[in-house]
C-alpha cells in the first residue's frame, strides 16, 4: 500500500472545526446522562453533559467556562486526546450500537472562539488572577503540567513565574505534537491566553545555567517541577550515527517551526523505529507529506503494539506498512543511511511488566531499502538535571517520586507531568498540575 498522494494537504486537521449548525444537531444528540460516564472518564472531570447542554441552549461563552473551570488547556485537549479511549469510548450511546457523541470536536466549538481565535466581545478576560497573597512559586518546564498548575496557582494569588529553557513555551504541545494533530500557532495562542490568568513566563531560561536551582528553593515559597521527558535515546546500533538517522521529535519540531511550503518527503522510503503514539505521528506525518514508502518497525507483534488502536488505523489509512516481529540490527550506507537491516522476531509469554518477551528468530535476517529513519523508541528521563535537586527521588525507570499532592521529598518541591508519569497524555498532565497547586496552596497558605 502506498501513502497518501502528495496532491493532499499534508497539514490537514484530523479533527477539523465544527460548523454552527453541525454542532447543533450534534449536541442535541447527547442524552445528557446522571452521573455521565464520559465526565468520569475524563481525567479532567469536565462536566461534558453541562458543556454540550449550553451549546444546544446557545450559551457558548458558559459551554467554554465549564470547560476551562475544570480544564485550563481544554483548546488544545479538544484535539490531541485520544477522546476514543476516554470521553467518548464511554460514551453510553456505544453501548446502544450508535456512534458516540463527538465530544473532543464539541469542545473545540465551544473554546475556540474565546481561547485561540478571541476577537471583539470574545477577547473578554474569562479567568483572573487574585489579589497577591505574598506566596511566590518558581516552576520549571513551560509544558501543560505547568501552565495548569501556574494557572491555578495565579488564580489563587499566587505569584507564578515559569521558566523555560526553550525559545517557546508549550512543551511537546508546541514542538512535538503531530502538525495534523494540533498547529504550532493554536499551541501558542492558546499559552498566550492562559497566561493572561496573571502568571510570568520566562523563556530561553535554564535552570542549572541561567539560574541555580538553589536560588530558586532559596528566593521562592514553593518549586514546581514539570520539566517532561528528553529526547528519544540512541538505539545503540552500528551506523546510527549516519546522516540520515533522526530523533522522530526532532523531525516533528522541524515541521512545526519551519516552512512548511518546503517540507517535502515525495520519493523517499522512511522507516520509523518505535510501536508507540509518537510512532504513529512520525509515521502519519511522513506518509502525509508524500513519502513514496513508510516502515513503521516494531519489535513485537500487533497484540503487543502500545499505540491507540485509532491511531494505527489512522496510519494504515494513510498508507504505512507495518512491519511488526522485526529487531533493528544494523544501519548502513556509503556515506549516509541506504539500508536497515533487521531480524525476525518470536513472541513469547507476557513478563511481569506486561510486555510479552520475544526471541529471535536465527537466519532470518532481511533489509529495508530507507533514506531516512527515525528513532520512536522512547524518550529519556532527564535523570541528571533532576539529580540537581535536593533531596528529589527518583524511581528504578528515572520518574520522580512523589505522594499523593505531587510532593517530592523535598518539601518546597512539587512535581507532575512525564517527569512523574513517564509519559502519558496531555490531559493527564494538565489535571495532574492542578492537583498540585490546590497542594501547594494548602500546604503553604492554608487554602482550600
Amino acid at each position: 500500500m502506498r501513502a497518501l498522494k502528495s496532491s493532499l494537504d499534508p497539514f490537514a486537521e484530523k479533527k477539523p472545526a465544527m460548523a454552527r449548525d453541525e454542532a447543533l444537531i450534534e449536541a442535541n444528540r447527547c442524552l445528557n446522562c446522571y452521573d455521565a460516564p464520559c465526565m468520569r472518564a475524563c481525567p479532567t472531570h469536565i462536566d461534558v453533559p453541562g458543556f454540550i447542554k449550553k451549546i444546544a441552549t446557545g450559551n457558548l461563552r458558559g459551554s467554554a467556562r465549564t470547560i476551562l473551570e475544570a480544564n485550563i488547556l481544554g483548546a488544545s485537549c479538544a484535539r490531541v486526546c485520544p477522546t476514543e479511549v476516554l470521553c467518548e469510548g464511554a460514551c453510553v450511546l456505544n453501548d446502544l450500537h450508535h456512534q458516540p457523541i463527538d465530544i473532543g470536536r464539541l469542545q473545540r466549538y465551544a473554546t475556540d472562539p474565546f481561547v485561540v481565535a478571541a476577537t471583539g466581545p470574545d477577547a473578554r478576560p474569562m479567568f483572573t488572577a487574585a489579589p497577591k497573597n505574598g506566596k511566590r512559586a518558581a516552576l520549571i518546564g513551560a509544558g501543560p503540567a505547568s501552565l495548569s498548575c501556574a494557572a491555578e496557582l495565579s488564580r489563587r494569588g499566587w505569584e507564578a513565574v515559569i521558566f523555560e529553557s526553550a525559545p517557546q513555551p508549550g512543551g511537546l504541545n508546541t514542538y512535538g505534537v503531530a502538525e495534523y494533530k494540533m498547529t504550532y500557532e493554536t499551541s501558542l495562542k492558546e499559552i498566550e491566553w492562559v497566561l493572561e490568568c496573571g502568571a510570568e513566563l520566562r523563556c530561553d531560561t535554564t535552570i542549572g545555567r541561567d539560574i541555580a536551582v538553589e536560588t530558586l528553593l532559596s528566593d521562592y515559597d514553593a518549586v514546581f517541577v514539570g520539566v517532561g521527558l528528553g529526547p528519544v535515546g540512541p538505539l545503540g546500533l552500528p551506523g546510527e550515527d549516519l546522516p540520515g538517522v533522526r530523533d522522530v521529535l526532532e523531525f516533528i519540531a522541524e515541521l512545526k517551526t519551519s516552512d512548511r511550503s518546503a517540507m517535502s518527503l515525495k520519493g523517499q522510503k522512511v522507516a520509523i523505529i518505535g510501536g508507540g503514539n509518537t510512532a504513529i505521528d512520525g509515521v502519519t506525518q511522513a506518509c502525509r507529506l508524500g513519502a513514496e514508502v513508510v516502515y513503521m518497525v516494531y519489535r513485537r507483534g500487533l497484540d503487543d503494539l502500545p499505540a491507540y488502536a485509532h491511531e494505527l488505523e489512522l496510519a494504515r489509512t494513510d498508507g504505512a506498512q507495518l512491519v511488526l516481529n522485526a529487531l533493528p540490527t544494523c544501519v548502513t550506507g556509503p556515506d549516509r543511511v541506504s539500508e536497515l537491516t533487521c531480524v525476525r522476531t518470536r513472541s513469547g509469554e507476557p513478563g511481569s511488566d506486561g510486555k510479552r518477551a520475544f526471541e529471535v528468530i536465527e537466519g532470518s535476517e532481511f533489509k529495508l531499502d530507507v533514506d531516512l529513519i527515525l528513532r520512536a523508541s522512547g524518550q529519556e528521563k532527564r535523570r541528571g538535571f533532576l539529580g540537581t535537586i535536593p533531596s528529589l527521588e527518583l524511581d528504578r525507570s528515572g520518574r520522580v517520586v512523589v505522594d499523593g499532592d505531587g510532593r517530592t521529598g523535598n518539601e518546597k518541591v512539587y512535581a507532575a507531568g512525564d517527569c512523574v508519569s513517564g509519559g502519558q497524555e496531555v490531559v493527564n498532565a494538565v489535571a495532574d498540575g492542578k492537583r498540585c497547586a490546590v497542594a501547594i496552596d494548602r500546604a503553604f497558605r492554608g487554602g482550600n
